[in-house]
């Protein structure tokens, strides 16, 4: 031991300095212990670690924003869609029009009546509008979704050009949709199905028909769900990725969202019963829901990209760094021939001397 960790040891807080570094290599040594004994747990850590390496926090925020941007064209071009159907049927339109007055205040009658009247007659300015900003925010969120499952899968990302990668993302977001109208679709008619069999039966006012109904509709709605994340985990990545991979993850996905969806609904009871609640607590309920949805997205997939049986992928070789080495001109061209000139003269000048001084003795 060196004289300087000898003075520290001897000094008060040397001890306690010896104590700090022991407990934190036991711990530390236990947390590996713990990983290693628990292989669920040790998949969950890596889980959060790919989720926050590879900036998961960015990804959630950037399909949070752009889920929300996307509201308000969607109900803009849902508004036309309702206009042309208004326009064509005077009788239904003096109904809602008179529900509206009813509910709004006297003093803003006129104005709700004024409002509706406007947008009957530019319902077509209303619904072009909307879809062009639906058709920007659409793409900014299909394209945020992918690039986020496509970090969590530790792939390489390559830029195609522009005008291909827009044509490439509207064709996902266009699979997308149709999966979730045939996963919602499943379900509605699953449910449909349920209640006229039991009507058939005439078991439809018994209890026991009541719950298995509802497990029936609530197995059905995993199994869609299930199908529509296994679509989203597999084929929204940049490059494809294997279905035996990610069924786990489907699975798991489709449960967090049946769990997500029974939540929202709870709460929405709890909010129903007061009209501040409703103005308010609808929107931020709206807003938080997306939120726990595209988190829920993206861990999982960096969950599902973290197994131990998940595919590995197969990374570039690193740049090759080609360093221009400029050589100077060698001297030896020209030095030679001076040497040489410089050895000839010498040897002609030794040699004239020489055949003087023998002339001279002859002499």
């Amino acid at each position: 031991m060196s004289p300087d960790a000898a003075g520290r040891l001897g000094r008060p807080g040397g001890r306690g300095l010896v104590i700090r570094v022991s407990t934190q290599q036991s711990t530390a040594s236990g947390w590996r212990r713990f990983r290693a004994r628990y292989r669920w747990f040790d998949h969950l850590v890596r889980a959060v670690d790919r989720y926050v390496d590879y900036h998961g926090y960015h990804y959630v925020a950037s399909i949070t924003y752009f889920s929300v941007f996307s509201i308000v064209p969607m109900l803009m071009v849902g508004l036309s869609i309702a206009g042309f159907v208004l326009a064509g049927q005077p009788e239904l339109l003096g109904q809602i029009t008179e529900g509206i007055l009813r509910v709004v205040p006297d003093s803003l009658g006129p104005t709700a009546r004024d409002l509706v009247t406007k947008l009957i007659e530019n319902r077509t300015q209303v619904g072009v509008f909307g879809l062009v900003i639906g058709l920007y925010s659409g793409w900014n969120w299909i394209n945020a979704l992918r690039d986020a499952l496509t970090a969590m899968w530790d792939q390489q990302r390559v830029d195609p050009p522009l005008l291909r990668m827009i044509l490439v993302d509207f064709l996902a977001l266009l699979s997308l949709v149709l999966a979730l109208i045939v996963s919602f679709g499943l379900t509605a008619v699953g449910g449909a199905l349920g209640t006229f069999l039991l009507r058939l039966t005439g078991l439809d006012h018994t209890g026991v028909a009541s719950v298995l109904l509802t497990i029936g509709s609530v197995v059905l709605a995993l199994v869609a769900n299930a199908l529509v994340f296994l679509w989203v985990l597999t084929r929204l990545p940049r490059t494809p990725v294997g279905i035996r991979s990610a069924v786990r993850g489907a699975l798991a996905a489709s449960v967090g969202f049946e769990l997500l969806k029974q939540a929202g609904s709870i709460y929405l009871r709890l909010i129903g019963n007061s009209p501040t609640g409703v103005a308010f607590g609808s929107v931020i309920g709206v807003l938080f829901f997306i939120s726990l949805v595209s988190r829920m997205v993206v861990f999982i997939t960096a969950w599902t990209a973290t197994a131990r049986d998940a595919p590995v992928p197969v990374k570039p070789p690193p740049p090759v760094i080609v360093r221009q080495v400029v050589v100077p001109p060698r001297r030896t061209a020209v030095a030679v021939p001076a040497l040489a000139g410089v050895v000839t003269g010498v040897v002609a000048t030794l040699t004239f001397l020489r055949a003087g001084r023998a002339r001279r003795r002859l002499d």
